[in-house]
């Protein structure tokens, strides 16, 4: 799985997974149709990419006190905001963000864990972290 599409679709797979589940196990986070998912899976993904990293940097101080619960606070935030801006996605409050955020997260974790993949962590320039499983190179990578 080396081609960067095919991983985009694995991580959108894996996203739409764990949002489905949230929806059925989180009483207050409804959808109404597959469009309404793949719209969701996209609009996270977008809010995952871009707001994500800012916000963890500005919020760095409270996630370092929080020793790490602030993260699952932003990932709720990202979570009810694409709630509101879906039509057809429900998120009733803010504990249920929180909860949906917890279920997509441990989807991520289980199913990286399942294909034998770390998770994705990004790196600097858009990059993606070497696997460390793999064979160290003689290059330095800046």
């Amino acid at each position: 799985m080396n081609h960067p599409l095919i991983a985009l679709l694995v991580r959108w797979s894996v996203l739409a997974l764990g949002v489905t589940i949230a929806t059925k196990v989180v009483p207050g986070i409804h959808y109404d149709s597959l469009g309404t998912l793949v719209a969701v899976v996209a609009l996270l993904s977008l809010f995952n990419a871009v707001l994500k990293p800012l916000l963890l940097l500005f919020s760095l101080p409270f996630i370092v006190l929080t020793l790490g619960f602030g993260v699952v606070l932003i990932n709720a935030l990202l979570f009810l905001l694409v709630g509101q801006l879906v039509t057809g996605f429900r998120v009733d409050g803010f504990w249920h963000a929180v909860g949906g955020a917890v279920i997509v997260s441990l989807t991520n974790l289980f199913v990286s864990l399942l294909i034998g993949r770390q998770p994705v962590r990004p790196r600097a320039g858009g990059r993606t972290a070497p696997n460390p499983k793999s064979k160290p190179d003689d290059v330095i990578d800046i």
